[in-house]
C-alpha cells in the first residue's frame, strides 16, 4: 500500500477556514472546538470519537452554510476513512471536498485541489487502479511545474516568498509520492528521476540538515541499490545516516538499517553487522517493537549469508 498523505499547512491555508480577519461567531467557535476535539481524538487513535466530533462539526457547518468549514471537515473525514481502511468512503469524501471547493469559486489549479488530487492518487495506487494513479500524479506534477514557471516569469505580480515555498514543497511531495509508487511497481528508472527532483527541492527549500531531506536521501539510496548502482547507494546512505545521527532523526533506526542492508548486499558483512547493532539499540530506545523484530530478522539473515560465504570459501580452497 502506498502511504497516505496527511493534510499540510499549504492545504489548510488554501481552504481559508476561518481566515476572514473577523472575530469568529459563536457557531464558528463551536465548529472550531469540535474540529479540534476530532483531530485530537484521531492523534490518540480514537477514530470513532474523531468521526463523531467531525460529524457534529459538519452538522453545524451545514446549518450555518459555512462552505469553507464544510470543505475542510469533508477533508478531515476523508483522512479518517482512509486510516480506517475505508478507501471507497475516503475517495467519495475527497471528491465531495473538491466539488465543494470548486463550487466556491476555486480555480482548477488551486493548490488545495492539487493536494486533494494527490491524495486521490494515493487511494488509486492503494486500490491498484494504475492508470488513474499515474494520470493523477502526472497532472499534479505538471500543473505545479506550470504554476511555478508562471510565477517565476512574473515575480512582480506573483506570490509571497512563503506561498512560493509552499508550492515548491507541494511539488516535492507530489514527486516523492509518485516516486514511491514507481518503486513499488519496479519502475526503478522513473523512481530515480522523481526522487532526485524531490531531493533537489528539499535541499533548496529546507537545506540538507532537515528530516525530510534525509528521508529522501535514504529513499534514493534504496533505489540506487536496487539498480545495482552500489557506489551512489553507499554514498547517499552514509550521508543520510550521518545527518540522521546528528539531528537525532526519528527514523534513525530505519535509516541505519537501510545502510546496513546496502553493505550486506555488497558482501561487507562486518560493517553491516555494526550498523544493524546500532539500529537495534536505537529502535530499542524508541520502544519500536515492530522495527526491533525486523532488524533482528535482518541480522539473522546476515549471519546466515556470512556463514554461507565462509563455507563456500572453504570449499574453493
Amino acid at each position: 500500500m502506498v502511504s497516505f498523505l496527511p493534510p499540510t499547512p499549504a492545504l489548510l491555508a488554501a481552504l481559508g477556514i476561518f481566515q476572514r480577519g473577523e472575530k469568529p461567531t459563536e457557531t464558528e467557535d463551536q465548529i472550531i472546538l469540535l474540529i479540534k476535539h476530532g483531530k485530537l481524538s484521531a492523534i490518540k487513535g480514537d477514530l470513532e470519537d474523531a468521526e463523531r466530533f467531525l460529524h457534529q462539526a459538519l452538522h453545524l457547518a451545514q446549518q450555518s452554510q459555512h462552505n469553507q468549514a464544510i470543505t475542510y471537515i469533508y477533508c478531515q473525514m476523508a483522512n479518517l476513512a482512509f486510516l480506517r481502511g475505508d478507501l471507497l468512503s475516503a475517495e467519495k469524501l475527497f471528491k465531495a471536498s473538491m466539488s465543494q471547493l470548486l463550487g466556491s469559486g476555486a480555480q482548477q489549479d488551486d493548490n488545495a485541489l492539487i493536494e486533494m488530487s494527490l491524495k486521490l492518487c494515493s487511494i488509486y495506487a492503494s486500490t491498484e487502479r494504475h492508470y488513474l494513479a499515474v494520470e493523477g500524479y502526472k497532472w499534479c506534477i505538471e500543473t505545479l511545474e506550470e504554476k511555478i514557471r508562471r510565477e517565476k516569469a512574473t515575480p512582480e505580480e506573483g506570490l509571497s516568498a512563503e506561498e512560493m515555498e509552499n508550492m515548491q514543497l507541494l511539488l516535492g511531495m507530489s514527486l516523492d509520492s509518485c516516486a514511491r509508487y514507481m518503486l513499488i511497481r519496479g519502475q526503478l528508472q522513473l523512481a530515480t528521476g522523481l526522487y532526485e527532483r524531490a531531493l533537489a527541492i528539499a535541499r533548496d527549500v529546507h537545506g540538507e540538515n532537515h528530516t525530510q531531506t534525509v528521508v529522501l536521501m535514504n529513499d534514493l539510496a534504496t533505489v540506487f541499490e536496487r539498480r545495482d548502482n552500489h557506489q551512489e547507494a553507499h554514498k547517499l546512505a552514509k550521508r543520510a545516516s550521518s545527518l540522521a545521527r546528528e539531528m537525532a532523526h526519528p527514523d534513525l533506526p530505519a535509516i541505519l538499517s537501510n545502510e546496513a542492508a546496502i553493505h550486506a548486499h555488497t558482501g561487507n558483512y562486518t560493517e553491516a553487522r555494526q550498523l544493524y547493532k546500532e539500529a537495534l539499540e536505537e529502535a530499542s530506545a524508541q520502544g519500536n517493537e515492530r522495527l526491533i523484530e525486523l532488524i533482528r530478522e535482518a541480522m539473522e539473515e546476515l549471519d546466515a549469508r556470512s556463514r554461507s560465504s565462509r563455507d563456500q570459501g572453504k570449499e574453493r580452497r
